[in-house]
């Protein structure tokens, strides 16, 4: 039997959004709003978010629950539960994720890392099965600059009716201990082919608010650009 005590009513929703889907390992990755970071969580470090979309034209709202697991070894495992919206309920993807930091030089700030996601539908299938794999760097500055270049590739129906390949590019600039501005931007006409702009905001030293405006490669003048925000929230 499970004892909760003193669980924050934060903590008790994460945990809820994770035990409703009891088949499935509870694991995730981390990300600056969409596109994959450069963070890799320690080993036995548990990381939970909510992430979501509000669009203003033909309104419509999406949810994403997903957790991070760090397995050590510059490794970090995770789940993604996509598809999840409002007016009415679509299609439902279970995505298991990894995400290895292959490199990192303390000196010069260099990083590279890897990853994967693997796209399973349950519900409202499109397609049997997808794939999201990237390769990327990292340069962080001592100034609390870090950018990331990458590249990635998507299978056919998992962003596209085709395989897509294009790339994915990051940038943050740290203000303060509480205050991050931060950028993104994956490239190609696809449903994550978006410009980021926004912020990310440490409330304390558990909770991270991330807010930013999803702006469309394509069609922004009908109505493809939407508000992105997420909570984050450390177990430990």
């Amino acid at each position: 039997m499970l004892i909760l005590r003193h669980v924050s009513p934060l903590k008790f929703l994460l945990l809820l959004l994770l035990s409703a889907f009891p088949v499935f390992s509870a694991y995730g990755q981390e990300t600056v709003f969409d596109v994959p970071s450069a963070d890799i969580l320690e080993k036995g470090k548990i990381y939970g978010e909510l992430d979501g979309t509000l669009q203003p034209v033909d309104f419509l709202a999406t949810f994403t629950p997903r957790v991070v697991v760090g397995i050590g070894h510059g490794i970090e495992v995770g789940v993604n539960f996509d598809g999840l919206s409002a007016p009415g309920v679509d299609e439902l993807e279970i995505s298991p994720t990894v995400k290895w930091q292959l490199w990192k030089s303390e000196t010069s700030g260099l990083s590279f890392y890897v990853g994967d996601d693997f796209f399973i539908p349950v519900r409202m299938r499109a397609y049997d099965a997808g794939n999201y794999a990237y390769a990327s760097f990292a340069k962080t500055w001592k100034h609390g600059t870090r950018i990331g270049v990458g590249a990635y590739d998507f299978t056919r129906n998992v962003v596209a009716s085709a395989n897509r390949a294009g790339g994915q590019f990051t940038i943050e600039q740290s203000l303060n201990k509480h205050l991050t501005f931060a950028a993104e931007w994956y490239t190609g006409n696809t449903s994550v082919g978006y410009v980021n702009p926004g912020a990310i905001i440490k409330l304390n030293s558990k909770l991270t608010l991330y807010a930013a405006y999803q702006i469309g490669n394509a069609g922004v003048t009908t109505g493809n650009h939407q508000f992105l925000w997420e909570f984050g929230y450390n177990f430990n």
